[in-house]
């Protein structure tokens, strides 16, 4: 299984479902349904879905995983904590991707990237193992080169910038601390992909940010859930995809105009 888009200059779009979930969890009952959401994103677009089975089960369930599985023709991508629960549960469903995240109980949603360095002895094993049954393994780091030379002596295959500083700074105001911390991630990126690691990006990113983060040659795919999940309330899913997917485009058509 692969991502649909190939082209060289192609940048995929991965999008995260978790938050239909919140949505349907905070009255009980089916509705809305993540899994039809999954649906209406591979319909606009979407190059791969992305679901984040957490160990309070807060939003995603074990049954909308098994759905996803089986019904959706996108390649899933897993996100998951390094725990042998979620570990077991992976290799079960066997998703095209797996990425290692960060999770604590408290947090409302994942904050700051996995520390792979601090953690190598541990996380060894569950990339081993995922790795093992063909499962792609992707670390969840932030755009430091410690961490990459981590994820790379890890055997991961890929690596997921944390924009999320990135965003902040953005939305703050802070135009300068919005340039050095995309500096950063370009830095990182070309880090990493010299070390041979596939480059995504994601967390927290907008139509406002989206297009400074699509426009590194090095990435190749974005995860984006929360913001377009919350605009589709107003606009839709389909459509607030279909802008997001046309800002992608277009930051990366003035790449390939500069090449």
């Amino acid at each position: 299984m692969s991502m649909t888009g190939n082209r060289a200059d192609y940048l995929r779009l991965g999008v995260n479902i978790d938050h239909v979930a919140t949505i349907r969890n905070a009255r009980g009952g089916r509705h809305p349904d993540p899994v039809r959401a999954a649906h209406i994103a591979a319909e606009a677009g979407a190059d791969g879905i992305t679901a984040h089975l957490r160990e309070d089960r807060r939003h995603i369930t074990d049954e909308d995983i098994a759905r996803l599985s089986v019904e959706i023709d996108r390649p899933l991508n897993l996100e998951m904590a390094a725990t042998d629960e979620m570990l077991r549960i992976a290799l079960r469903h066997k998703p095209h991707a797996a990425c290692i995240v960060p999770e604590k109980r408290e947090e409302r949603t994942t904050e700051g990237g996995l520390d792979a360095a601090g953690g190598h002895n541990q996380l060894k094993h569950f990339v081993s193992e995922l790795s093992g049954i063909g499962i792609r393994v992707s670390l969840f780091i932030e755009a430091e080169e410690r961490q990459m030379d981590a994820a790379a002596s890890l055997g991961a295959q890929v690596v997921e910038i944390h924009t999320g500083r990135y965003c902040d700074l953005a939305l703050a105001g802070d135009g300068p601390g919005r340039e050095r911390e995309l500096d950063r991630i370009r830095e990182a990126a070309r880090y990493a992909a010299a070390l041979g690691l596939e480059v995504h990006a994601g967390h927290g990113l907008t139509f406002e940010t989206v297009g400074g983060v699509a426009a590194i040659p090095e990435v190749v795919e974005l995860n984006i859930g929360h913001f377009l999940i919350g605009e589709a309330i107003f606009s839709g899913l389909d459509s607030a995809m279909r802008r997001m997917r046309a800002q992608m485009d277009t930051a990366r058509a003035r790449l390939a105009g500069q090449a």
